[in-house]
């Protein structure tokens, strides 16, 4: 397997059924992560992309979003070491016209520094939505149609794809979701066109290594056929 995608649900419901407050959720499912990434290096799998923050997140109240985007400048100094020490490779992936302000130094710290890293390359699908990553796709490959750098006759699948934010990656061969829900809930539509999908009636913050291995596990025996 080349390329694992999860949709990280549950951090809420998590410190909910605690009597926390439920941004406090995300710090815990920040642990599971770590452990995500861990699995993801000894299996070597070459691409861990994760659902961190939806263009629909937006929605969320000002005090999570805040908590949300502090968690992240608080750990990127802690993180980055580790990044380079097992040479991961860190991308953010979304509309980055909406990414904050007062994250883009910290964003630039992760991505500038690992860019040379090799053996994992770290998705966090940030400020995305898989239906405004096609329509921006759509829009880019009209201004290049009108402007001859492209012709109608050239559009395909694969230089559709080259327009993507995901444009320089392979697709998932395998997609979890955590947290009992069996939906893409506008995650990476078009990649996911032949995607093996595992699902978890589990919170993210409870995901374990063995649930990873029993993904894992399932994705080996399947045999892949593509339709034919």
């Amino acid at each position: 397997m080349k390329h694992l995608a999860i949709i990280m649900d549950g951090n809420r419901r998590w410190a909910k059924k605690r009597s926390l407050q439920p941004w406090l959720g995300h710090r815990q499912g920040a642990e599971v992560i770590q452990k995500t990434i861990e699995f993801c290096l000894e299996k070597k799998i070459s691409y861990l992309s994760l659902y961190t923050f939806s263009l629909e997140n937006f929605n969320r109240s000002a005090q999570e979003q805040q908590y949300l985007f502090d968690l992240l400048i608080h750990e990127a100094p802690q993180q980055l070491g580790l990044f380079l020490k097992h040479g991961v490779k860190v991308c953010f992936i979304g509309e980055r016209s909406l990414f904050p302000k007062h994250l883009l130094p910290t964003i630039r710290l992760l991505e500038e520094n690992t860019q040379d890293c090799k053996n994992l390359q770290l998705n966090f699908l940030f400020c995305y939505g898989a239906q405004q990553e096609i329509i921006s796709g759509v829009k880019k490959m009209i201004v290049d149609v009108k402007n001859g750098f492209l012709s109608e006759q050239d559009i395909s699948e694969k230089t559709f794809s080259a327009y993507l934010w995901t444009a320089t990656m392979p697709e998932p061969e395998l997609i979890i979701r955590t947290g009992g829900a069996q939906r893409l809930s506008n995650f990476l539509l078009y990649q996911a066109a032949y995607s093996e999908f595992y699902f978890f009636d589990c919170l993210w913050p409870e995901l374990e290594q063995t649930h990873l291995q029993k993904a894992f596990d399932s994705f080996t025996e399947t045999q892949r056929n593509f339709g034919s």
